[in-house]
This record gives C-alpha cells, sequence and structure tokens, in this order.
C-alpha cells in the first residue's frame, strides 16, 4: 500500500465576502468586487452628460472662460477640452485612461469612455470604466458675431490713390491673397478711389499699414476716436482709422522731375517714364496727357552712346534708339514725329507703340514750361502694343480675388482689370510675387497666324489648383493653394 503525496497549497488562505459569502482573497474590505461595486460608485459626483459650445462659422470649440481653438474630430486637442471641462469633479479620482468611442459625425454628440481609480473602504482600489456623452451646441464666437455685424470694429485701414485707373491696387489685392492678410479683416469694402479694410483688433490694422509701406510708396496718418470709457476700471475704448494715401505715379506714367531732383539723380532728363512701382519709383530717361498710338516707319539703334560727367547708372534691359512714328489717326498725312526711345530691343518697323502726345497737347506743368523747348520731345513711346483680342484667347491662366463689398459697379473696371494682366504677361519681375493659377477649364485657342510676338507666361510659372475632389475622390468646391 502506498501513500500518495496530498497537492500543495496555498499558503494564503481565502476568506468569504461578508455580504454574498464568496470565498475571496483578502482585501482591506472583506468583500468581493461586486458587492463592493453595488456598495461604491466612484464615478459619483463625475457628469455623464457636458455641453460644449461649437462656433459653426469657424469652426472652433470654446474653451472657457473665452478662448475658441480649432480641434478636429477625435483629436489630442479636442480630448484635452473636454477633459478640462471634467477638470473640476474628478478631483478625489485618478485618471487611469481616456479615448474617443465612434460616434456619427453629424450626431452632434462626443462620446469619451473613462478609466478612472480611487481608494475606498479601508484602502482597497477600485477601478471603473464609464462613458461621458459631450452634446455639442452652437454658439457663434465673438469674432464670427463682429464679422456678420459688419459694423462692430476697432481699426479701419483706408487705402487711396488718386489716380484714373485701379492696376494698383490689382496689384495689391494679389500680394495681399499671397500673403494671407486678408483673413484677419472683418469686411473688406471697394470704394472709389480706393478700399478699406476693418479689422476688429487695431494691432491687425497696424500689421497692415505696415506692409503697406514695405509694398508701395505711400505715407500715412492715423487718429483715434474715443468710443465710450468705463470711469469705475478706468478703460477706454477708441475707434482708430488709418489714412493710407498711396503715391499717385504708376507704371507707364510721364513724370516731370525738378531741376534739382533730376540733378540729384545723375542729371537724369527732366522728362522721365515710370517703369516699376514698388516700394520705390523706379524711372527711366527717354518722357498723363494726351495717349495715342503711333506706328513704326523707322528704326535706328544707338550703339556705344557716351554719358556726360556725373552720369548715372545706365540701363541693362533697355536698348536706346531712334523712331520716326506717326499717328494712326494721321496715315492720309506725312506728318511724322521723332524722338527717342528705350524701347529699341522690342521694337520693328510697322509695329504698333502706345505713347504720350507733346507736340499737340496743352501742358500745364510748373517744370515742364520752364524747359527749354528743344529738351521736351515731341513724343514718348511707352509700350509696344499687341492684339488684345487675341492676348485673351489663348490666356490659359486666372488669379485669385478677394471677397468684398462693391459700392458701385464701373463699366470700365474690366477694361482695367485686362491692362494689369498684360503687365503680368509683359513684366517677369512684377509677377514674381504674384501666384498665377493654371485655368484648367479654359482651352487656349492657338493656330500657326497667331504668334504676334506677344509675351506670355509659362506654365512653369503657373500654380495648379486643388480640389476637394482630388483628395476625398467626390464632388467638392475647389480651394486656391500657395
Amino acid at each position: 500500500m502506498e501513500y500518495m503525496q496530498a497537492p500543495a497549497t496555498s499558503s494564503k488562505g481565502n476568506i468569504l465576502c461578508c455580504t454574498c459569502g464568496v470565498p475571496i482573497p483578502p482585501n482591506p474590505a472583506n468583500m468581493c468586487v461586486a458587492c463592493l461595486r453595488t456598495q461604491v460608485d466612484i464615478s459619483e459626483g463625475i457628469p455623464k452628460q457636458v455641453t460644449v459650445h461649437f462656433c459653426k462659422q469657424c469652426e472652433r470649440y470654446l474653451q472657457p472662460p473665452a478662448t475658441w481653438v480649432q480641434c478636429a474630430l477625435e483629436s489630442r486637442e479636442l480630448l484635452a477640452l473636454c477633459l478640462k471641462k471634467l477638470k473640476s469633479s474628478m478631483t478625489k479620482v485618478r485618471l487611469i485612461d481616456a479615448g474617443f468611442l465612434w460616434t456619427e459625425p453629424h450626431s452632434k454628440r462626443i462620446k469619451m469612455k473613462l478609466t478612472i481609480q480611487k481608494e475606498v473602504m479601508n484602502g482597497a482600489i477600485l477601478q471603473q470604466i464609464f462613458v461621458v456623452e459631450f452634446v455639442v451646441q452652437s454658439q457663434m464666437c465673438d469674432d464670427c458675431h463682429r464679422v456678420e455685424a459688419k459694423d462692430f470694429w476697432k481699426a479701419v485701414v483706408q487705402v487711396r490713390q488718386k489716380t484714373v485707373h485701379k492696376k494698383t491696387f490689382y496689384y495689391l489685392e494679389q500680394l495681399i491673397l499671397k500673403h494671407k492678410l486678408h483673413m484677419n479683416a472683418l469686411n473688406i469694402k471697394e470704394i472709389h478711389e480706393g478700399i478699406d479694410f476693418y479689422y476688429g483688433s487695431k494691432q491687425h490694422a497696424q500689421k497692415m499699414v505696415d506692409f503697406l509701406q514695405c509694398t508701395v510708396p505711400c505715407r500715412c496718418k492715423a487718429s483715434q476716436r474715443l468710443i465710450s470709457h468705463d470711469i469705475h476700471s478706468n478703460t477706454y475704448n477708441y475707434k482708430s482709422t488709418f489714412s493710407v494715401e498711396i503715391v499717385p505715379v504708376c507704371k507707364d506714367n510721364v513724370v516731370c522731375l525738378s531741376p534739382r531732383l533730376a540733378q540729384s539723380l545723375g542729371n537724369m532728363g527732366q522728362v522721365c517714364v515710370c517703369v516699376r512701382v514698388t516700394s520705390t519709383i523706379h524711372l527711366i530717361d527717354p518722357r498723363t496727357l494726351q495717349i495715342a498710338e503711333f506706328i513704326v516707319m523707322d528704326l535706328d539703334i544707338i550703339r556705344d552712346q557716351k554719358l556726360g560727367a556725373g552720369a548715372g547708372v545706365r540701363s541693362n534691359k533697355h536698348t536706346l534708339a531712334e523712331v520716326w512714328v506717326q499717328k494712326t489717326s494721321e496715315m492720309d498725312t506725312s506728318q511724322q514725329y521723332h524722338c527717342r526711345t528705350f524701347l529699341g530691343h522690342l521694337l520693328n518697323i510697322g509695329d504698333l507703340v502706345l505713347g504720350y502726345d507733346f507736340a499737340n497737347s496743352n501742358i500745364n506743368d510748373e517744370f515742364l514750361n520752364k524747359m527749354n523747348p528743344q529738351h521736351v520731345p515731341d513724343v514718348v513711346l511707352i509700350k509696344k502694343s499687341y492684339d488684345r483680342s487675341r492676348r485673351v484667347k489663348r490666356r490659359n491662366w486666372k488669379l485669385q480675388e478677394m471677397n468684398r463689398d462693391r459700392e458701385g459697379a464701373d463699366t470700365d473696371d474690366e477694361r482695367q482689370y485686362q491692362d494689369f494682366l498684360e503687365d503680368l504677361e509683359e513684366d517677369e519681375a512684377l509677377r514674381r510675387n504674384v501666384n498665377i493659377y493654371r485655368d484648367a477649364a479654359k482651352i487656349p485657342v492657338e493656330s500657326d497666324t497667331d504668334d504676334d510676338g506677344a509675351p506670355r507666361i509659362s506654365l512653369v510659372e503657373m500654380l495648379e489648383e486643388l480640389s476637394l475632389s482630388d483628395a476625398t475622390g467626390g464632388e467638392g468646391a475647389d480651394m486656391m493653394t500657395d
């Protein structure tokens, strides 16, 4: 007869639950987990349903007390925002884990699963998992409310230029879009001789003024008006106005310099042509008055011209030439005009060219009338003329536009806008600061006889237009990319 060895037993004995009598390992509460949960709810005091506020206009959530933050669904930023709503009620428990449960994006419900721990009944640690539901309620933020009101503004930037065209504002519009300076504007209003930008803070308006002063030659005046005054907190509420006046000199304008200024610029001629306007004005010496169209009858390039003593820097981008031109309106006569021009590298016999007729104009200028008549040219040529209809047909690019209120429709705006587009095609330096997008919807019309030498913008300089359907595979609104 053999004796069998008894199985090994645990040295730690079990106890019976004081409520249901089930054998359990010893614990400070002497109760099983099921009975302990019936006696104690560690999530008590933590709300199971919380309200969060969401602005539909700007798609931001309210982070109390008054901060609006951008959060994507199920993002870390949204998780932190929701936990802050529960922070005051979770001071006596320890958060172990938190995560989102999937909900329908349009249900206006956000569900979060929380895992917490708490010490109960003589040191026993109880862990519990529960779900908190966040109800999304719509509330317009202060910034969007000001935009909708359209009159709640703290600062306005009034940009003006006393000219007969708007090409400067078309150029500024492209620069503002490229640098996204219009994003902080509450409203943009286009009026006669300029445009107004309304802002909710003086700092945003000052940023726009600084940008304008670095972009175009201008002068600025600032003023402010007291709106209200709180005598208890000694706070003042002002509305600020920045008046920005852009110099009324544009590309292709004729400028007459004073004798002293012309001498200080390297003994330039007093009659100059503006070839570019940036933060400074770029002038060239060949010469608004009457505009006429001329035909080039003869052309003679001037080479190796010697400059006098004290002369300034000479342009390497232009070619000096002597030209004989005739007005298109005087083709039945023998009247021709002789002049010097800086467009020798562009002109050929038979070309059409735009210029200013000094010989038949009534000139009323303080400095020009005092000049020696021999120094005043009969004609000042400005730019070569191309067939506009052909250029429009083969133009396969476009520009962005700002959303703005227009005071009144001007029938001349379209012609001025086309002039600006032609300036972009002709001036490579000008379009370096502009975002140009390929127009996929437009098929340029081209033929063997259409090449008249007009400058074009290459595909390398164009940006592609991004559509939301490219990323989702469905239909969506078009969106420009920088």
